[in-house]
């Protein structure tokens, strides 16, 4: 069973916690976390672009001058693709690019994520941030203290003091354990999680 240190606010051990092996220790597929990835993305796409078309254009219903005899090309309406203010050609419609990716399966992909994190010695739990007030400046003081490289931040519910305290730092995100994601997770550098969220996460997975 997988094991990590914790530590406090000064980066010293206080305690150590086991880890769930079926959720901490899991065989890391790359197939299964791109689809997930993908999925995610996919969903966050509102799929609102839209441009008219020829028969959506307003105007052009008189023909702009006869078909022979002018000496130009002839041409119907002047709501033609090829005219200045005429309609587009195969242009964006409003579409769903969501997909279908079973529930168990991103189940499983998070578990692959926090695994990798696990094995990569990316993930670092902290007993509690303990911050008293909203201050940035504490906050970075305790991400430098760590030496992290673009953390995710997960806490165990919510926080006002953690939350408004991070939300101004570059490349820092914090997230509520139900809020846990796999793109998040792969996305940031380091993955911190408080004491208290560890447990939150093992209960949700192990459902």
């Amino acid at each position: 069973m997988p094991s990590v240190d914790v530590y406090d606010n000064n980066r010293e051990v206080v305690d150590r916690l086991e880890l769930r092996e079926d959720i901490f220790a899991v065989a890391v597929n790359p197939h299964v976390l791109h689809e997930v990835v993908l999925y995610q993305l996919a969903k966050r796409r509102s799929g609102t672009a839209k441009v008219k078309g020829r028969s959506e254009v307003k105007g052009g219903g008189r023909k702009p001058w006869r078909q022979k005899g002018t000496g130009r090309a002839r041409s119907g309406t002047s709501r033609s693709p090829i005219w200045r203010g005429g309609g587009t050609i195969h242009g964006p419609q409003p579409r769903d690019y969501t997909m279908s990716v079973p529930k168990k399966v991103r189940k499983l992909a998070l578990k692959m994520a926090l695994s990798q994190k696990l094995l990569d010695r990316e993930l670092t739990v902290v007993d509690r941030f303990g911050l008293e007030q909203i201050r940035t400046r504490d906050f970075i003081q305790i991400i430098d203290r760590f030496k992290l490289e673009k953390p995710l931040v997960v806490i165990a519910e919510r926080d006002e003091i953690i939350e408004k305290s991070a939300r101004n730092i570059p490349n820092l995100k914090v997230l509520r354990s139900e809020g846990l994601n796999v793109y998040d997770v792969l996305n940031h550098h380091t993955l911190v999680l408080t004491k208290d969220s560890v447990g939150r996460i093992e209960e949700a997975l192990s459902r």
